[in-house]
C-alpha cells in the first residue's frame, strides 16, 4: 500500500536545502554549546541533540537517493568529494551517538567528544566545497506547502522522541552515558585534589613556572596598578565550583585562592571600566564582564592541595558557570579594560605555538 503523500521523501532540491539548513543549525548550536556552562543554557544542548537526530534521518534519505550514482558513475573529483562528505557526516553523527551511550576513545590528548567536534567542523568545510558543484536552491514549485510542513513537523517530533528515549535506555542499561551533565560531560576526579584530568586548549603547554621569578600584574583602567610576587598572594577566599571541560568531563572541587574582587578593590577600577582580562604566560587570555569577574577566584590550591603545573600553578582562574577553556591557567596578568579585547578569540587558537 502506498504511503500517504506527506510521508514520502521530499523532492531532491528540498532535501538538499533541508540538509544545508540542518547542518548549519547543528554546527551553530554545537559552537554555541562550547560557551554554555550554566543550566539556563541547557536548551542549546537539547536542540543540538534533536537537530543531530533529524539530520541523521535526512542524511539517510540522501544516501538512499544517490547510492546508485556512486556505484555506476565514473569516479571524479565531485563524486569523491560527495563520498567523503557522506563518510565524514556519518562519522560526526555516529561519534555523537556513541558518546551519548557511554562510549570512549583514547586519541592521545583527545577523546571521542573531541573527534565528534572535529568531524562536525570538517562537515561544514566539505559541505561548502560540495555546494559549489551540486547545490541549487529549491523553487516555489518544489515546496509542497502543507505536506512539507507535515513532513518536517513529524521529523522534529520523531527526533525529540528518540532523544528522550536514549535517556531512558541509558538509565535502564546503566551505561556511562547515564550520568552525563546537561552539557554531555561525565564526572571525573571530583574532590580528589590535583587528580582530575589535565587538558589544555590547543597548543598551550608551557614549561613549569618558577614562582621565584614569577609575578602577577594588575593594571589597565585603574587608579592604582600593582604587581605582586608569589609570597605576597593572600589566600583570602574559598569556594566550591564545577569545572566543565569541552573535552567531555566535569569535576567539582573546593578551590582556595585570591578573590578577584579584592584585587579590583585594591587597584580601584575607573568608573567606566567594563571588562577584566586574565592573561596566561603563554599569551592565552580571556575576559569576563567586571561584575562577573568580581565573583571569580584566582586559585592557588584545590581541595587543600597546592595547584600542580598541569592545573595552572601558580594561579588559575576559577570562573563558575564558564566552560573549562575559559578558566585561564598560569595567569600572570589581570588587566581592567573599558572595551573587550576581541583578539583574545584568536589568541586561544594560536597561543602556545612556537
Amino acid at each position: 500500500m502506498d504511503r500517504p503523500a506527506w510521508l514520502r521523501a521530499p523532492n531532491p532540491r528540498v532535501l538538499d536545502g533541508s540538509l544545508l539548513v540542518g547542518v548549519g543549525f547543528v554546527l551553530a548550536t554545537g559552537v554555541v554549546s562550547l560557551f554554555s556552562g550554566r543550566p539556563s543554557r541547557a536548551w542549546v544542548f537539547l536542540t543540538h541533540g534533536v537537530g543531530g537526530l533529524v539530520l541523521a534521518g535526512l542524511v539517510g534519505l540522501k544516501l538512499r537517493r544517490v547510492r546508485h550514482r556512486v556505484g555506476g558513475a565514473r569516479h571524479s573529483a565531485v563524486i569523491a568529494l560527495s563520498v567523503l562528505l557522506a563518510v565524514v557526516t556519518v562519522g560526526a553523527i555516529g561519534s555523537g551517538v556513541a558518546w551519548v551511550f557511554g562510549a570512549s576513545l583514547d586519541l592521545g590528548p583527545w577523546g571521542l567528544l573531541n573527534l565528534h567536534v572535529g568531524l562536525g567542523l570538517a562537515v561544514g568545510g566539505l559541505l561548502a566545497a560540495h555546494l559549489v558543484y551540486r547545490f541549487r536552491l529549491p523553487g516555489r514549485s518544489d515546496i509542497e506547502g502543507r505536506r512539507t510542513a507535515l513532513r518536517y513537523t513529524a521529523a522534529v517530533l520523531v527526533g525529540a522522541a528518540a532523544y528522550r528515549l536514549q535517556a531512558s535506555v541509558n538509565d535502564a542499561a546503566e551505561t556511562a552515558g547515564a550520568d552525563r551533565r546537561f552539557t554531555g560531560s561525565r564526572e571525573d576526579g571530583s574532590d580528589d585534589g590535583n587528580a582530575f584530568p589535565v587538558t589544555s586548549w590547543m597548543a598551550d603547554d608551557p614549561d613549569p613556572v618558577d614562582a621565584a621569578s614569577w609575578s602577577l600584574t594588575v593594571d589597565g583602567a585603574v587608579a592604582e596598578p600593582t604587581e605582586l610576587e608569589y609570597p605576597e598572594l593572600v589566600d583570602d577566599d574559598e569556594r566550591r565550583a564545577l569545572l566543565d571541560c569541552t573535552s567531555g568531563w566535569y569535576s567539582e572541587h573546593d578551590w582556595t585562592g585570591v578573590s578577584v574582587a579584592s584585587l579590583l578593590d585594591a587597584v580601584d577600577p575607573d568608573d567606566d571600566a567594563a571588562w577584566v582580562q586574565f592573561r596566561s604566560v603563554t599569551g592565552y587570555r580571556w575576559s569576563l564582564p567586571i561584575e562577573e569577574a568580581r565573583g571569580a577566584l584566582l586559585a592557588t590550591a584545590v581541595d587543600g592541595e597546592g595547584l600542580d603545573h598541569g592545573h595552572g600553578f601558580p594561579l588559575r582562574l576559577v570562573a563558575p558557570g564558564r566552560r573549562g577553556f575559559q578558566w585561564v591557567k598560569w595567569v600572570e596578568a589581570v588587566r581592567v579594560t573599558r572595551r573587550r579585547d576581541h583578539t583574545e578569540r584568536l589568541a586561544i587558537f594560536v597561543s602556545g605555538f612556537g
